[in-house]
């Protein structure tokens, strides 16, 4: 059974939580990605970590520098934070991954919270 976008950013998130109330807010986001890239894997979705994106511009493919954190499933992109407070400019970084990778959904999620769902966007394009 293929796995649809809303299921895939649901399952995302019950992992996410998972290791939120193991490790709790304070780390680094590299741990954090460690771990969910675990937990996601553990639940037998695919996951790509630090996948550079490149830009397109006059006809070729530049490296920007741009590297989204993670891809599930080859739909769904998840950009971590772990900071006091997200900003505009993370939404505006997610939209912008999303726009130039070409997929529709993406997560942004911020670990540096006492509640993890009290910082999480979802977006679709």
């Amino acid at each position: 059974m293929e796995l649809k976008n809303k299921d895939i950013t649901d399952k995302i998130l019950g992992a996410a939580i998972r290791v939120h109330r193991v490790l709790g807010p304070g780390l680094l986001e590299s741990v954090y990605e460690t771990c969910l890239a675990f937990e996601l894997q553990q639940a037998g979705l695919g996951v790509r970590r630090q996948i550079a994106l490149p830009v397109h511009y006059g006809g070729i493919a530049l490296d920007a520098g741009f590297t989204i954190d993670l891809i599930i499933n080859e739909l769904v992109i998840v950009e971590l934070k772990a900071v006091d407070k997200l900003n505009p400019i993370h939404e505006a970084q997610l939209m912008t991954y999303l726009r130039l990778s070409g997929l529709d959904t993406g997560l942004l999620i911020n670990f540096n919270v006492l509640r993890l769902m009290d910082d999480v966007i979802r977006r679709v394009l």
